[in-house]
């Protein structure tokens, strides 16, 4: 019987390990199952981008997939069973169990509403790709009068107000942030900040922290309405609630605490990639949900279920955050650079060159976790119980 691999989400960090695996794994002794809710890939960190009218590649998984033997389940994940190995999911209106021997869990994240009401009946947000249908075909309507109002101070609150001031030029816009904008970047990438949003118009409301979210307003702490036809809330992501609810050891942020090596630290037959995994990077932090992490923590993830179901050395990825890179529009954008403590260094890359390089990035992520056949290698690694690999470990 094959060795039963399930991959939960085919995001950035899912797709692609589903793909590294694919490549490497011999087919006769692994069988691989995607599970993902939507039936393409979507590029998340161009959401925004798409928001304002921009169209985006169309990746279909099952092309994408195609001639890697990977099986692709379109569903939606609604529970996890860790001590059964089983996953549920919905599909149509009924629900289906699939067993499995090896989970691979990369459900990624949504927004975090932190309990403000008004939030899922009257914002909008770019974390997927439904809401953000629903914002553009808001904006598109939006009357000449009618404020945009985003809530948020983080990477994704400045690109998506920057985008949609950008895309809809003298638009009554601004942003409302708890702290102050961009106080974590370095000097110079702050300056840069703060005459973006002089040129796009934007108005900034700093250590705003809105307590609901109504119709026409967000109203903050203090009482103050902040009027707004079209509110976009961007103030931080969190977890689904599945890893929570199924029994893995989580943080109290819900993300599923994983060793050096992205096995579960409750069921080590579970693997985490992305925005799931709660693991400690090379500088002594917590890796903050992002693309980059998502590609350190794949590459990591899929090194240990190699080396584990095969019996071959597992190699270490540098799990490193280098910096922060912020698109303000199309044609601008900042790059700043960290230490290895996290903190902002002094320098900064900032206004078409830091577009250029973030475009780059962007696009070469896109392609590469699109095609996974891409250099795909003239042998496979068979499991570590087959008896080619004891015959190979017996003479090597």
């Amino acid at each position: 019987m094959k060795h039963r691999i399930v991959v939960l989400g085919a995001g950035y960090a899912g797709a692609f390990t589903a793909g590294c695996l694919a490549r490497k794994l011999h087919s006769g002794d692994f069988e691989i199952t995607v599970i993902n809710a939507e039936p393409d890939f979507v590029e998340r960190l161009r959401l925004h981008q798409l928001a304002v009218g921009h169209e985006l590649p169309h990746r279909p998984l099952a092309e994408v997939f195609a001639g890697t033997g990977i099986r692709l389940r379109v569903a939606r994940v609604t529970e996890v069973d860790p001590e059964h190995r089983t996953v549920t999911v919905a599909a149509g209106e009924g629900f289906d169990r699939l067993g499995y021997d090896t989970l691979l869990y990369a459900l990624g994240s949504t927004i975090a509403d932190h309990g403000v009401p008004g939030v899922g009946e009257h914002a909008f947000h770019v974390a997927d790709r439904p809401s953000v249908a629903r914002l553009r075909a808001r904006l598109n309507t939006r009357g000449a009068n009618e404020k945009v109002l985003v809530v948020g101070g983080n990477l994704t609150a400045i690109e998506t107000v920057t985008e949609i001031a950008e895309a809809q030029p003298g638009i009554p816009i601004s942003l409302a942030t708890s702290g102050e904008l961009g106080g974590w970047l370095g000097q110079k990438a702050r300056r840069h900040l703060l005459r973006a949003f002089d040129r796009f118009g934007i108005e900034l409301h700093e250590y705003t922290r809105v307590e609901r979210v109504e119709a026409t307003a967000a109203v903050t702490t203090d009482g103050t309405a902040l009027p707004s036809g079209v509110t976009v809330w961007a103030a931080g992501f969190a977890v689904p609630p599945i890893a929570a609810a199924s029994g893995l050891t989580v943080e109290t942020n819900g993300q599923i605490t994983v060793d050096r090596q992205m096995r579960s630290v409750s069921h080590p037959q579970v693997y985490v990639a992305g925005d799931s995994a709660f693991v400690i990077g090379d500088n002594g932090l917590p890796l903050p949900m992002s693309c980059a992490s998502a590609g350190y923590t794949g590459m990591q993830a899929t090194a240990a279920i190699i080396g584990d179901l095969t019996g071959r050395k597992i190699k270490s990825t540098a799990l490193t955050y280098f910096g922060n890179h912020i698109s303000l529009g199309r044609n601008d954008g900042i790059f700043q650079l960290v230490d290895e403590d996290a903190r902002s260094k002094s320098g900064a890359l900032v206004g078409r060159p830091a577009a250029r390089v973030k475009a780059a990035i962007i696009a070469a992520s896109g392609w590469s976790t699109s095609h996974p056949t891409f250099g795909l290698p003239g042998r496979r690694y068979r499991s570590a119980t087959t008896p080619e690999h004891l015959l190979h470990a017996a003479t090597a």
